[in-house]
């Protein structure tokens, strides 16, 4: 599985935190064209991090600024949603992950269609995650986690950073799979999800790997297993959710999308 990090191309290649206090707009490019790349979730995710890797080296490349521009509210629905109704010109692009394809289904009247509204511009990258759980909870493994859960059916409660977010697809796959009754409590983000388990008025929630190494010594928090079917080059010593829970795998594509041109009758 690639993650990022690991195969990129040079020009997208970079270090989270070297970017994370960088300015949000990159130097002006001779032309005065913006391309705006909308990140559908709260400043400070894991997600604008990782846009923040490579979005001023794309605008330079493409003789152009590039901005990020978020845009939280309903699991990236919103902010997907403004790039359907962007000009088809591929100067606003979202920065999208697999839950792209589901969130805006999840509604009664979906604001666009995720196949047919876009056009996929660049795949960035495959993305894992990390399940981790409260100090307050009894558990120092995964398969601690599922015994405690299941022996106190609806108690326990999970946060996202929003409904149909990949954190909250993966945490209800992992429930269903595991057999567990759990309570959904949605953020805006995942840095507001985190800050809630950090807290332990959460018990648990799955976020991206980039999310998840800032807290590897944080006695706050504990981190149970990666979702990937091997261990991640980036955490090698917390192990497989599938060695407790088994068939158990979740992981993201990261790409940039654009609105599509759609041909006149």
């Amino acid at each position: 599985m690639l993650e990022f990090g690991h195969g990129q191309p040079e020009s997208l290649r970079g270090s989270a935190s070297l970017h994370r206090g960088a300015p949000p707009q990159a130097a002006a490019q001779p032309g005065g064209k913006v391309m705006r790349i909308v990140v559908p979730f709260a400043a400070g995710g894991a997600r604008e991090v990782l846009a923040r890797t490579f979005y001023s080296e794309l605008g330079a490349a493409l003789g152009t600024t590039a901005i990020i521009d978020n845009r939280p509210g309903a699991g990236g629905a919103i902010g997907t949603a403004s790039v359907a109704k962007a000009a088809p010109d591929g100067q606003t692009l979202i920065f999208a992950a697999s839950s792209h394809n589901v969130t805006a289904l999840l509604g009664a009247n979906p604001p666009y269609d995720p196949v047919r509204d876009f056009a996929a511009v660049a795949n960035i990258g495959m993305q894992s995650y990390v399940l981790m759980a409260s100090a307050a909870v009894p558990a120092r493994t995964a398969a601690e986690f599922v015994e405690y859960a299941r022996s106190n059916p609806g108690k326990l409660n999970y946060a996202s950073a929003g409904h149909g977010s990949s954190g909250h697809l993966a945490m209800a796959y992992f429930a269903s799979l595991a057999k567990l009754d759990m309570v959904h409590i949605p953020f805006k983000s995942s840095q507001d999800a985190t800050t809630d388990v950090l807290a332990a008025r959460s018990h648990a929630l799955i976020v991206p790997n980039v999310g998840a190494i800032p807290f590897v010594k944080d006695a706050r928090i504990r981190l149970l297993g990666v979702t990937s079917q091997r261990r991640s080059a980036f955490l090698p010593e917390v192990p497989p959710v599938a060695e407790s829970v088994p068939g158990y795998a979740f992981d993201s594509w990261f790409g940039l999308l654009a609105r599509r041109r759609r041909r006149k009758p």
